[in-house]
């Protein structure tokens, strides 16, 4: 079954530019297009373009994603470099996670101290828990003497 690059866009969230540059770049290697000339969209490339909006998901730049297609392309020959790809972009992954873990405890750091503020009436109140003040020295404490530090 065929889909027209409308109903791709709209159910992929993506636009119809956005699909055509794809398919220019070569992104889309099963593109098929109609006798008058319009793309049709098959499983196939339904399945590519899940692949490349995870791969760009996770902060890689098109021209990678277009090595690992062509790698695809390729055959078996390229699977353990296929898989190689994929395990650095894991681990490049979880060190994002892991930034992001630090920053979300910032962030509940601070709703915990203006939560306690509006409670108590005044930063100064809140800054005097002491669970707060013990989660900050945890939170940024390290940071902070990193950066102070001659």
């Amino acid at each position: 079954m065929g889909y027209t690059i409308g109903q791709v866009a709209g159910r992929m969230g993506l636009t119809a530019h956005t699909l055509r540059y794809y398919d220019k770049e070569g992104l889309l290697p099963s593109m098929r297009k109609s006798s008058s000339g319009l793309r049709v969209f098959t499983e196939e490339d339904i399945e590519w373009l899940i692949i490349i909006e995870c791969l760009k998901g996770c902060g890689m730049h098109l021209k990678d994603i277009k090595h690992y297609i062509d790698m695809c392309l390729q055959g078996d020959a390229t699977i353990s470099e296929r898989l190689e790809l994929f395990k650095k972009q894991k681990e490049r992954l979880e060190e994002q996670m892991a930034q992001l873990k630090k920053h979300m405890e910032k962030v509940d750091y601070k709703i915990a101290l203006y939560t306690e503020a509006l409670k108590k009436g005044s930063i100064d109140s809140a800054r005097r828990n002491q669970y707060l003040a013990s989660e900050k020295e945890r939170i940024f404490g390290s940071e902070i003497k990193s950066i102070t530090r001659p």
